[in-house]
């Protein structure tokens, strides 16, 4: 099937995609946790808590990287045709595609840390500022020429929009 490369994936579409890719994580962090959880033989959601977080930190990091180095997109990508690419137009090699998922952490670093630096235990407030650090993250991609996110700028790679051609 030939592919051909459009114009570049709006903000309102690569939202979408964020968050179809939130639903998709759900599954691949249950499955990680429950299996750690039975392989840890733990006992209580806090005990081995770092250890967990730790694992998960890998694992989403391998997820990411198979797939970014592997055709360009995560099954949330595909489904918005929505590709990955560096700024040559080619795929991503593995340092490139981890250095962008350590750098992705960028989405969420501001608001987790006023979230620690304020001592929020509230829920609601919690979640309040995960969503708000989100928002502000994806509008300052409005600054850039090409709209593009911060850490793709910082790490040389670009989300275009790739539709397969009709036949």
């Amino acid at each position: 099937m030939t592919i051909e490369n459009e114009a570049l994936p709006s903000l309102k579409r690569r939202m979408a995609a964020f968050v179809y890719e939130g639903v998709v994580l759900f599954g691949v962090v249950f499955a990680t946790a429950f299996l750690f959880g039975i392989l840890t033989q733990q006992r209580h959601a806090l005990h081995g808590q770092h250890s967990l977080q730790a694992v998960l930190f890998i694992v989403l990091g391998i997820y990411f990287g198979w797939f970014w180095t592997r055709g360009g997109q995560t099954v949330a990508m595909k489904a918005w045709h929505i590709r990955l690419v560096d700024l040559q137009g080619q795929p991503l090699n593995r340092m490139r595609a981890l250095a962008r998922y350590c750098l992705s952490w960028l989405w969420f670093a501001p608001a987790l840390l006023s979230v620690w630096l304020l001592e929020l235990r509230n829920t609601g407030a919690m979640f309040s500022t995960l969503i708000a650090g989100v928002a502000a993250y994806a509008l300052l991609s409005r600054l850039h020429p090409s709209g593009q996110f911060l850490h793709d700028v910082i790490c040389g790679t670009q989300l275009i929009t790739q539709k397969p051609i009709k036949r």
